[in-house]
């Protein structure tokens, strides 16, 4: 077996609600898609702060349940 690690897919989007423990909506743009998405460990540690029509970097979930903010731009 490989020890190798699947690439997610990584997609822009812009976050529509901010729920709370750091849950947000984010709307994805290149499908008309709303996905619940959580704050990537690094950037709970930074505290970097997501608002609300903020753009981010989302990691797609292989299994499509979550996505998992790593970038705000």
């Amino acid at each position: 077996m490989d020890n190798q690690q699947k690439k997610a897919a990584a997609v822009l989007g812009v976050v529509t609600e901010a729920l709370p423990d750091t849950l947000f909506r984010v709307k994805l743009e290149n499908a008309e898609a709303e996905l619940l998405c959580y704050l990537a460990g690094r950037m709970r540690l930074h505290r970097i702060r997501v608002l609300v029509g903020d753009k981010v970097f989302v990691e797609l979930d292989p299994y499509g349940g979550k996505g998992r903010i790593t970038k705000r731009m």
